[in-house]
């Protein structure tokens, strides 16, 4: 049995502005995750037929899909709620596809197709192979080609790369077909309700004890929209105005040094 998946979300190549680039991020995400300094895994990327991926390293696989593009992908488009909960069914549909394919694992990790994880959460996960799973709690927070990460200690709630889940604890269906709406919705695509739902099952996800992942914010693919860390966190009227939170967003930084970029870069599994 595979000890982590790692599942790799794509939305479909009609609702992407610029193919190339999350082309490239997403070829980042996979070094990323090759890194890992144990080798019990597997990485899975859900990709609609014809869409042009990166050459896939050894233990990546894919899986190609004939979903139809999303028609409110952008946040712009519509109602925000109305967006949130497209992006859930078309997330989650290509989620669900991605596990139903590698059944056999004893962890899931979603994780979207521009951020980057550390390379201890597999061995994390061997020694730890009984728990429930993990959210990841305290995370960084990277604009593209910076210097400097930002730590963030409520990441599980701002990331989707910041869960680590029992495979069992998802109660998959047995078909894609099985699948209702609101079970895709809110057990694979949303990162914030199925901690609650897992919680009120009885089956609490821990807190895992070491920074897990990176955001990588504020670049013209993010769906979320988020913007630049210098612009959201010290170039902005509001903080500039409160020194205090200034301090406090100063205390935050670390620079990008070669510890971290082994760690999340993958510069492990290149050598």
């Amino acid at each position: 049995m595979t000890l982590v998946t790692f599942i790799i979300p794509v939305r479909h190549q009609a609702n992407s502005n610029d193919w190339p680039s999350l082309k490239r991020r997403l070829a980042q995400t996979i070094a990323s995750i090759s890194g890992q300094s144990n080798g019990n895994w597997r990485g899975v990327i859900v990709a609609n037929e014809g869409a042009d991926l990166p050459d896939l390293p050894p233990n990546f696989s894919a899986e190609r899909v004939t979903f139809p593009p999303n028609p409110l992908y952008d946040l712009h488009s519509a109602e925000r709620e109305q967006v949130y909960e497209a992006v859930r069914l078309d997330k989650g549909r290509r989620i669900l596809t991605g596990m139903l394919s590698a059944r056999d694992t004893r962890f899931f990790m979603i994780v979207d197709d521009d951020d980057f994880v550390s390379a201890n959460i597999v061995d994390f996960a061997a020694r730890n192979s009984d728990a429930n799973g993990w959210k990841i709690d305290r995370g960084y927070l990277w604009s593209e080609g910076g210097r400097l990460l930002l730590h963030h200690n409520d990441f599980a709630n701002f990331c989707g790369t910041s869960l680590i889940i029992r495979s069992d604890l998802y109660r998959l269906p047995a078909t894609f077909e099985q699948a209702e709406a609101d079970y895709i919705k809110s057990m694979l695509g949303s990162h914030v309700r199925i901690g609650k739902l897992l919680s009120e099952a009885g089956s609490p996800l821990g807190s895992l004890p070491f920074r897990g992942a990176i955001y990588r914010v504020g670049h013209s693919g993010a769906h979320s929209k988020s913007s630049n860390l210098l612009r959201t966190h010290f170039l902005n009227r509001s903080v500039l105005t409160h020194p205090r939170q200034l301090l406090g967003n100063l205390s935050r930084v670390r620079p990008l040094d070669r510890n971290l970029r082994n760690e999340f870069f993958g510069a492990r599994a290149a050598r």
